[in-house]
């Protein structure tokens, strides 16, 4: 059985490929799965933890229908998502004499995922998962090592929007445009679909784990190319448009906040996605007041402006269309702008992304399935060109600023496999030095950054300005060294040649060379797997 997985910050959808119908269909499972109306079913991302000590949680829909999502109770957690991998400013609570993390609750919430999938009277053998455009190193990272343990022969990451661009499978249209805006991330990617080109020995997307050759590979027909042009990312998304609202109704109705105004600020976000006002009755049971939430678009629009709210996203955009016409492309050559994403059903969004295209070539129809979904097309013939959207160098000592600095050997854009090496030439710094050591690191923007921090009981996000972020990736004794040297080096001169190349795996590859010796120090060996 081959399964995707699109892991939300808000709600997650498994969807699995039915070999007799070769068609995508989603996954109910018991307990976990909600489904409303219309809308297709989904997993809510949700974690109750009942015992850290024994990993007793209580997951999905099932914290919904025994009232276990109150935000004030130290043992749930939702938006999780958003603080794995990142610096957060706060702390978590001990839960049972165990320290708790993000990653902690998001390793055991898709642990009972995998779990309700072994339910399913077939067995596992294919696994795609996908990740945001602007997720770092340590993200990925982490998936891997959530499905390291599970006995599954190939396991794949592909980018949401990517992934959105094949779900939607828009026939008539060539270059696309994913505006993935979820609870946690918005996400932009521009996507050519190439039908018919035959696989050469490129791979199917990111693969964490080697299995058996992929089904196009065994029946060797023409195969869907697409190719990801630009992307962009910012750690923005319903999540928290919500926390504004609470915010509104603290500042002008000295509303508490609680779990419950929270969930009623989502509802009145909800219905302003239908309607022109929309009110909810909040009571307190404590003081018996009660309160009438009211809320039009205007007022409403008027909120996502003071917080800068369209100014972020037509960053996103304007650096998407920049790195575009940089290919000779231009907004009116995308035949296509698909939306995925509950944040991305706003009206107010809608209408931002009117003003850069014509409302012909803009689809909504798909906003919660499509990225599951059109996941599974990397193990039905689908080949992915893909390229860094992060950069990346290596740190050294400045001594103009007195402190460590970043020197860029990769830059953001790079298509992998690389076809020449990255050359570079180190020399000792001290008498008789015994090693020469590298520090490499996953660059971010410059003049910004993302801060994750905790406002009483919720996880907040903001832009702030700042340097440039960097995620150190081999910060280690074993890893930052390259070069022993025997005999000592000196400075004065070159000591090793260093070579730098990407594979198609996407790992930063390293050989050494002994200047003085002439000897080969490393040999072509994996440093570090970049995204």
């Amino acid at each position: 059985m081959t399964i995707a997985i699109d892991f939300g910050t808000s709600n997650t959808v498994i969807a699995r490929w039915n070999a007799a119908t070769e068609r995508p269909e989603l996954l109910k499972l018991p307990g976990l799965t909600r489904q409303q109306g219309q809308n297709p079913p989904v997993v809510p991302s949700l974690v109750y933890v009942e015992n850290a000590d024994t990993e007793a949680i209580v997951a999905g829909q099932s914290t919904l229908d025994r009232g276990l999502d109150v935000k004030s109770n130290s043992r749930f957690f939702c938006n999780f998502k958003r603080g794995i991998g990142s610096d957060i400013q706060g702390f978590l609570p001990e839960l049972d004499g165990k320290s708790i993390t993000f990653e902690q609750v998001g390793t055991w919430f898709l642990d009972r995922l995998f779990d309700a999938v072994g339910d399913v009277p077939l067995p596992l053998d294919s696994l795609v998962l996908t990740v945001p455009v602007d997720s770092f190193e340590a993200y990925r990272h982490w998936l891997g090592g959530v499905v390291e343990s599970r006995d599954i022969e190939q396991v794949r990451l592909i980018d949401e929007p990517t992934a959105a661009a094949l779900g939607y499978g828009v026939a008539e249209a060539d270059v696309l445009l994913v505006v993935d805006f979820g609870g946690g991330t918005l996400d932009l990617s521009l996507v050519r679909l190439d039908r018919g080109i035959q696989q050469q020995h490129n791979p199917l997307g990111f693969i964490l784990k080697w299995g058996d050759k992929s089904f196009a590979e065994k029946s060797g027909q023409k195969v869907q190319t697409a190719q990801v042009l630009a992307k962009s990312g910012q750690n923005l998304g319903g999540a928290d448009i919500d926390n504004w609202l609470v915010d509104r109704f603290v500042e002008t109705q000295n509303l508490p906040k609680t779990s419950l105004t929270t969930r009623l600020a989502e509802r009145l976000k909800i219905q302003l996605s239908l309607l022109d006002r929309a009110s909810e009755v909040y009571f307190d049971d404590e003081t018996f007041d009660s309160y009438e939430l009211t809320l039009d678009r205007p007022a409403f629009e008027d909120i996502l402006r003071e917080h800068q709210f369209f100014d972020r996203l037509d960053d996103a955009m304007t650096q998407v269309l920049q790195q575009a016409r940089r290919q000779g492309l231009e907004p009116r050559d995308i035949d296509a702008v698909v939306l995925v994403g509950g944040t991305s059903q706003i009206p107010a969004v809608r209408n931002w992304i009117h003003q850069y295209f014509e409302a012909d070539k803009i689809r909504s129809d798909r906003p919660l399935d499509a990225i599951a979904t059109g996941a599974l097309q990397l193990t039905q013939g689908v080949q992915l060109k893909d390229f860094l959207y992060h950069g990346y160098g290596i740190r050294y000592w400045n001594r103009r600023n007195n402190a460590h600095d970043w020197h860029p050997i990769v830059q953001p854009g790079q298509p992998y496999p690389t076809e020449k090496p990255i050359e570079l030439c180190l020399g000792a710094s001290t008498e008789n030095q015994p090693k020469i050591e590298l520090v490499i690191g996953e660059l971010g923007a410059e003049n910004t950054a993302t801060e994750v921090y905790f406002d009483g009981d919720r996880i907040v996000t903001r832009s702030v300005g700042g340097d440039r972020t960097v995620k150190p990736l081999n910060d280690t004794d074993a890893g930052r060294t390259i070069a022993h040297l025997d005999p000592p080096g000196f400075p004065g001169s070159d000591r090793i040649e260093v070579r730098f190349r990407i594979d198609e795996r996407q790992f930063l590859r390293i050989t050494v060379k002994d200047l003085l010796t002439l000897n080969t120090l490393l040999d072509d060996k994996p440093v570090v797997q970049l995204s």
